[in-house]
């Protein structure tokens, strides 16, 4: 019998081949273990399922992601990568759990095998995440001391700068100090934090430490504000390191102006009373003022006595304003302020002593009356007022001028004064004797036409019908210089002068009369 005889006599017929294995029986561990194995973003319970595509998919999604956070930065990964990394991560497993039920494991045959081997790689992106963290600190740690370097350089840049030129960029560098300190108070940014303020106070001071004492006062007193802010136990021995610094300038700055005259010296010891007011340099503040008192009163008799007075008087209106109460010299202080003003008051008259014999005859006047006004009692108020009309005089006749006054009086020649004019005036003579007669208005007189005070025989005080306003002195033999001034306040007149050499054995009479035009005529 044939083949085809038997299968078709029989009836048998052969199946075709099935297209895919038949689905293995449902294994929940399996199903774990393929989740568990995509759970290590690289796709294993895939591969174990023979699903190659969908585990170069999740090989792809974890290398996007690596190269999104790689290399570490302080700011890790953006919220919106990392959630949709784990989105995926969750749906890769629960599909693969789907997919790895029914579906037989290339290798390892058991589930339990398998399971171990996924929980074991689940440590690839736990350490991952730690290895990290561990990157993304350092990148922090980094980053941090870019900013403290950034910082150290402005300091090492603003090195030698005015403080007023580099002020802005201290101010910077210090606010970079104390965020490291506030922030990052673990960090080694912070740790080196203290060395950098060490130099960064050195670099802001450096000028005190050159004695140009008045240009470290703002530097100091900047170093002693951010000290107040900053919490003295980071700060250390920094927290006092500018005050005694600042004290010493204020006091040598304040020394300095004293000494040389500058109007800002009281302003230097006032801030040291108000700031140290217990200090050192405070207690030396009184003991200079004193002796710049003692130097100006010592000057009186010098070769300035006119620049000494002023300097006394300057000394007391500055003085009077300093409050060294705190500091224990306000007595002491007020005493200084007393003697300076006695001795200016009293050094006045040497002033004008001095301005008179340099020729200066109009502020000799004013000098030597405001001495004579302001000093009733004084031993030298007499001779003032005498060297006072002589500076007069010798404003209209120079020649007055060149001997000094004394306080002699008298002599053995009778000189009549006459005033043949309406107006009330002054005369003024010097000479061997100093002195002033002020002389009524004549009623009965009038002014002299120019020309006829030309004419010959021009006599004044000589009609016998007038009653002139007279009075007789007496001067000694030599030349006396006279000077008639009209009555102040009169407008439109000037004085006249005459020079009279006086000789014994003659009657002289000085006559004062008024002209048209030319004011005063004697």
């Amino acid at each position: 019998m044939s083949g085809d005889q038997y299968g078709t006599t029989h009836g048998f017929v052969v199946p075709p081949m099935p297209s895919a294995p038949p689905p293995a029986p449902a294994d929940p561990l399996r199903a774990v273990a393929v989740a568990l194995l995509n759970c290590s973003g690289l796709g294993l319970g895939y591969v174990l399922v023979r699903r190659r595509l969908l585990a170069a998919v999740c090989c792809a999604a974890t290398g996007i992601l690596l190269f999104v956070a790689l290399p570490a930065d302080p700011d890790g990964v953006s919220g919106t990568a990392l959630t949709t990394y784990v989105v995926f991560l969750v749906l890769a497993a629960v599909h693969g759990g789907i997919v790895g039920l029914r579906t037989r494991l290339a290798w390892p045959p058991r589930a339990p095998l398998a399971i171990g081997l996924g929980l074991l790689l689940l440590a690839v992106p736990a350490g991952g995440v730690v290895l990290y963290d561990g990157a993304r600190d350092e990148a922090t740690e980094q980053m941090l001391l870019d900013r403290l370097e950034r910082a150290d350089r402005l300091v090492r840049a603003a090195e030698g700068k005015p403080f007023t030129g580099a002020e802005s960029d201290f101010r910077d560098a210090w606010r970079v100090y104390s965020d490291l300190l506030d922030d990052h108070p673990g960090s080694r940014a912070a740790d080196r934090v203290p060395d950098s303020m060490r130099t960064y106070y050195t670099t802001v001071g450096a000028a005190y430490e050159d004695k140009k004492y008045c240009d470290a006062i703002p530097s100091l007193t900047y170093l002693r504000t951010v000290s107040r802010s900053t919490d003295k136990e980071v700060l250390g021995s920094l927290a006092t390191w500018p005050d005694d610094r600042l004290a010493t300038s204020l006091y040598e700055c304040g020394s300095d102006g004293l000494a040389e005259g500058d109007a800002a010296w009281p302003t230097r010891f006032g801030e040291l009373f108000t700031a140290f007011p217990e200090s050192e340099q405070a207690a030396k503040v009184e003991p200079a003022v004193g002796s710049a008192v003692d130097r100006a009163v010592k000057d009186v008799r010098g070769d300035e006595p006119c620049a000494a007075v002023e300097r006394l008087k300057a000394l007391s209106s500055q003085v009077a304003g300093l409050k060294g109460e705190e500091a224990g010299a306000g007595q002491a202080l007020a005493e200084d302020v007393g003697r300076a003003d006695r001795s200016a008051d009293s050094g006045a008259y040497d002033c004008g002593v001095d301005q008179y014999k340099d020729g200066d005859f109009a502020e000799a006047v004013t000098t030597m009356n405001d001495f004579a006004d302001e000093n009733e009692g004084h031993k030298n108020r007499a001779r003032a007022r005498k060297i006072a009309i002589a500076a007069e005089i010798a404003q209209t006749i120079p020649a007055a001028g060149k001997r000094l006054p004394t306080t002699a009086s008298g002599g053995s020649i009778s000189v009549t004064l006459k005033n043949d004019s309406p107006d009330e005036i002054t005369v003024l003579f010097t000479g061997p004797v100093t002195g002033s007669v002020t002389l009524k208005g004549c009623g009965s007189c009038t002014a002299y036409a120019t020309s006829s005070t030309l004419a010959r025989g021009f006599k004044p005080c000589s009609d016998s019908g007038k009653k002139y306003p007279q009075r007789t002195i007496s001067l000694p033999v030599g030349t006396t210089y006279f000077l008639h001034k009209p009555k102040s306040g009169i407008s439109g007149t000037t004085p006249a002068s005459d020079t009279a050499k006086l000789s014994s054995g003659y009657v002289y009479t000085e006559c004062a009369y008024t002209t048209k035009g030319f004011g005063l005529g004697s």
